[in-house]
């Protein structure tokens, strides 16, 4: 029996197989758990056509964290498909070209309002929508990037994950009473769809090969997939408000 055996998730954020969220929906189905995915827009039909290569069928539902229809529908939209939830995985990032590549002194508030709403605050506006579904024991786990310190050409969506990273303390410390867990996994440079959209990123993924304790492989998602699952599982149930490092131990390192 896997370690999510019964456990009904929401996964959001497959886009690609090389998505760290698909790996997560796959080890997870894996694990004995039912899921639905989430996807919007032009993504809709490719996140569609991606799950039809997971091990089991996965429903996709339409779900633009920004919608306020969307997230008012949310419920009703998973309630057909899984009769509740125990976890959601929260794997939604965004910032706009202005926003990365070393714009951080140029970028205007327009464009880093975007990379918050997206990336920070969509992790309380989701969580709530589907708060009426969450069970008792349930787990919401988030996908970071070290906000701790500043990164070459990051810029604000390393302020956007600041952000994230608090929104989910104080998700942690509300939910808590509720018997509900919030985590995070701070990953590695990982060469995903949204690594790829930052300029300059490259040299991140060099410091990673070049710094990292253990040995990094850029290309490998299964690692900090293999944190979530863990973290969605009953194997932590009085951990809540904590970022996991799932990054070869490079956080942990000085000069």
């Amino acid at each position: 029996m896997g370690i999510l055996e019964g456990k009904k998730l929401l996964i959001t954020g497959v886009l690609t197989e090389a998505s760290i969220a698909f790996t997560v929906a796959k080890l997870a189905q894996e694990q004995g758990a039912e899921i639905v995915l989430s996807s919007f827009g032009r993504m809709l039909p490719i996140t569609t056509k991606i799950a039809e290569r997971l091990p089991k069928p996965a429903a996709v539902i339409e779900l633009d964290a920004t919608n306020a229809d969307d997230l008012a529908a949310l419920e009703s939209r998973v309630k057909e498909h899984l009769p509740h939830l125990d976890g959601i995985v929260h794997a939604i990032a965004f910032a706009p070209q202005t926003a990365l590549g070393g714009n951080f002194l140029s970028t205007e508030w327009e464009d880093v309002s975007t990379a918050v709403q997206v990336s920070a605050y969509s992790l309380k506006s989701i969580t709530m929508a589907a708060k009426p579904l969450l069970a008792k024991g349930s787990s919401v786990v988030g996908l970071t990037f070290d906000a701790t310190v500043s990164w070459p050409v990051y810029d604000w969506m390393g302020v956007a994950k600041a952000a994230f990273e608090s929104t989910a303390r104080y998700l942690a410390r509300y939910l808590g009473p509720e018997d509900i867990r919030v985590n995070l996994i701070s990953a590695g440079p990982l060469r995903t769809t949204a690594a790829k959209g930052i300029p300059g990123f490259s040299t991140m993924e060099d410091l990673w090969v070049e710094r990292s304790p253990l040995e990094w492989v850029l290309s490998d998602t299964e690692p900090a997939a293999r944190g979530i699952v863990g973290l969605l599982s009953d194997w932590f149930p009085k951990t809540t408000g904590e970022i996991v490092h799932v990054d070869g131990g490079l956080h942990s390192t000085g000069a």
